[in-house]
This record gives C-alpha cells, structure tokens and sequence, in this order.
C-alpha cells in the first residue's frame, strides 16, 4: 500500500529546487510542490520532472505554513490513502536513507506524530552566517518539542490538528508542535542525516533579518501559547526583551544619575556570551564555532527584540504581520 507523499514549497530556488526534486523522485509515492508566486523558471522546473505543481494565489498573502497547508491537502486528494507525508523546503535535499528511516519509525511507534532527523548546511564554510545555521540546526537526540521545516509527519495526526497555522510568517512548526503534543502525540529526533539545506547568505544583513524573524515567532509563540502548564517561548521572550531592550534603556538611562556606574551593568553581555561559549564547548563544538556562536547569540538579542516588538506592534494596530525574508 502507498504511504509517503512530499510537499516541497518555495519560490525563485531555481538550481536548490532542481536538487530537492530530484532528491526524491522514485522515492515517494507523490510529491506536490507549492510554489509562491516564482518569477523563475521554478514552476515549469517542477513540471518537466513529472511533479504536481500547486501556484498559491496572489491575492492572500504567502506563509510557508500555507503553502504546507495547500499543498497537504492537494497530495491527500490525488491520494487519500497515503499515511505519512515529508515537508521539505525547496532550497533543502533529501539524504539518502532519510525517508526509509523515517517511515520505519512511524510504524513502529504509532504514539509519534513527527520524525526529523539532522538537518545540515551544504556549504558551512562558504560563510560564517552559513555555520552560524549549521551550529543552530544541531539539536539534541530523542523526544522534542518541535521540528523544524523538514519533517515527516503522520497524516492522521497533522488533520487531528488542522495542520499548520496559516497566518503565521515564522514559527509555525513549533506551533504545530505544541497543538499535537496536547493531544498526546510524541515528536522525535533522530541520529540520522535528514537533509542538505543551502541557505546562500552571506551577507550581515541577511543574517539580521533572519535573527530578527526568530524574534517575531518567539514573541508570536508565547503570545499564542504561553500559558500554564506550555509557556511556550515565553522564557525565551523575557531573554530577548530583557537583554535587547530593558538592560541597555536601564544602563544608558541611568548614566547620567549615577555618574555612568550604571554602565558597568552593560558588563552582562560579555558574561552572557562567556556563558554560551562554555556551554557550546561542553557540547564539543569546536573552539572557532562555539566563539561566533556565542557571539552570534549575543549580537543577535538586537535583532530579535526588533521582530519581537514588530510582532506587538502589529497586535496592538490589529494589522496583519508580513513576511520577513533574508533570501535576495
């Protein structure tokens, strides 16, 4: 009996998505790719392999947790009877083994709603925003709370829950997440390569804004999801408030009162970045890495109290949050 489907989604991958397809093709009973709004050659790409090709319309506005949205349902109508189904970004290739693995375990633990395994960045060194993604993407083996865009997920869970929260921008895997853990479904992390993600930034800026997206789904997530017993990102939250704007208001706003004493409090950053040096360390994460890792962290509390407060401010105008994308 057929089980695996994939949804791939994406726009203007071009080469990335040419690899992702050909990563699977044969190796699933169907894929469905979801293209938004491709002024490339992406969609006829998808279609001269043989992919069903699904164009979001223009008029509502792109989230990936919509094109996932619309592209599971379209796989589910040319086949209902598939059981699970693999999510994987355009700019992502599937490793070898990866889908085999993943099925194995779903049948055999009928608790779990989603297996991912290990995601990496195809060209680390080519820049340190590349290995900065690579060190974020290393995640702790065995029983999680979220996944990320690549995951295979079990169709009968994902409809239990609606599937993803399509007005999200950022942060609507961990979301999916917490909806199935409170109906009791498991998710897993697995020792095993999943996929081979290129992310082609190499610029500061793109960094920025792709720090400053985590910000806006850290504050959207506890906003959703931080009462009692999840307080989901809500930890995270106060971090990024406390360290991106309260600390630094407090210490240049009392300078002038204290004869700039105040100043010293600005101390807590260095201790900060010491903090999750050594903790990447224990992690046997190589000295060079752990340095701009911690670095990163730290620099990157700036960023992310800028999505944080966008996000609020958004809630507080009623208006819709729009897209923040590091990809040129």
């Amino acid at each position: 009996m057929n089980q695996i489907g994939l949804v791939a989604i994406g726009r203007n991958e071009g080469q990335r998505l040419h690899q992702c397809l050909l990563s699977v093709i044969g190796k699933v009973d169907r894929i469905v790719y979801v293209d938004s709004g491709s002024t490339d050659s992406s969609v006829e790409l998808a279609r001269s392999l043989g992919v069903d090709v699904v164009e979001l319309d223009l008029s509502t506005p792109f989230t990936a947790a919509r094109a996932r949205n619309v592209g599971f349902s379209h796989l589910l109508s040319l086949s209902p009877q598939l059981k699970y189904v693999q999510f994987v970004d355009g700019d992502c290739e599937i490793v070898a083994g990866w889908l085999k693995r993943a099925q194995w375990e779903l049948n055999t633990q009928p608790h779990v709603a989603v297996v991912c395994g290990r995601r990496r960045e195809r060209y680390p060194n080519k820049s340190i925003y590349n290995r900065l993604c690579d060190l974020e993407w290393n995640t702790p083996i065995g029983e999680a709370k979220a996944c990320g865009g690549d995951a295979m997920i079990r169709v009968k869970a994902f409809q239990q829950v609606g599937g993803f929260n399509p007005i999200l921008i950022a942060g609507e895997e961990p979301e999916l997440c917490v909806r199935l853990r409170q109906k009791g479904w498991k998710i897993l992390r697995l020792d095993a390569e999943m996929t081979l993600h290129d992310a082609q930034m190499i610029h500061f800026s793109q960094w920025w804004k792709r720090t400053m997206r985590a910000g806006h789904a850290y504050a959207e997530g506890a906003w959703l999801h931080g009462h009692e017993p999840e307080r989901h990102w809500v930890k995270e939250s106060w971090s990024i408030l406390f360290w991106g704007l309260l600390l630094p208001l407090l210490a240049l706003g009392m300078a002038w009162s204290t004869h700039a004493l105040s100043l010293l409090l600005l101390v807590g950053y260095p201790v900060l970045g010491c903090r999750i040096f050594v903790r990447a360390r224990r992690q046997n994460i190589r000295y060079e890495h752990a340095t701009i890792y911690a670095l990163s962290c730290v620099i990157g509390k700036f960023a992310q109290v800028q999505g944080a407060l966008g996000f609020l401010r958004s809630q507080l105008l009623q208006a819709k949050s729009t897209l923040i994308e590091y990809k040129t």
